[in-house]
């Protein structure tokens, strides 16, 4: 069984993790024998994302199994990117994982950490121009709602993270169940 990890951290954009973790739990439940294991993942145990919303999540940096599938959140990152832990933490995953992505500013913390170099890629559209001027070697797109390089896969902010996961899921999966978990989650797949 697959396992994606989503890492999140204080002030992460609610609908950046939780969109794609209800596309890749929907896609599962829909499946006769459930193709992934999706968590979240985070410094503590106990994050405070965006408006105060309250997370606890699955494991912490200290004991994430090893993930086919790194996702990494957007919102409030400026914290993360001086945060030596969790770019480790991100940095290792990454170099382990099959798909390495991210929503939003998400690209900021996996750029720090190493793994995004020289990639084509796109981040928010406020965030674009921070993310090419701290990254000049990035090709960042604009005005697309993901962008998909090698095993590299950026989305831009909020909903697109769940228009790039089921796209995901149709990479990991089937075209079906991509389709079958749009409808499910009555959700119109931008692509």
């Amino acid at each position: 069984m697959l396992q994606i990890g989503i890492v999140i951290y204080d002030d992460a954009e609610v609908l950046d993790f939780a969109g794609p973790f209800e596309v890749f739990s929907t896609a599962a439940r829909l499946c006769d024998s459930a193709p992934w294991q999706v968590s979240l993942i985070s410094e503590n145990r106990e994050v405070m994302a965006r408006g105060g919303f309250p997370v606890k999540s699955h494991f912490t940096l200290a004991d994430y199994p090893s993930v086919d599938v790194l996702l990494v959140s957007g919102g409030a990152h400026c914290a993360g990117m001086e945060n030596p832990a969790l770019l480790e933490a991100i940095r290792e995953a990454g170099d382990a994982a099959s798909w390495v992505t991210s929503v939003c500013t998400g690209a900021f913390l996996l750029a720090e950490a190493g793994l995004l170099t020289d990639q084509r890629v796109t981040t928010h559209r406020e965030d674009s121009a921070d993310l090419r001027q701290r990254f000049p070697a990035l090709d960042v797109q604009e005005n697309v709602r993901w962008v998909e390089d090698g095993n590299r896969l950026t989305s831009a902010g909020i909903s697109a993270g769940i228009d790039m996961s089921l796209h995901l899921v149709e990479k990991l999966h089937s075209r079906k169940l991509a389709e079958d978990t749009a409808r499910q989650m009555d959700y119109a797949w931008q692509q």
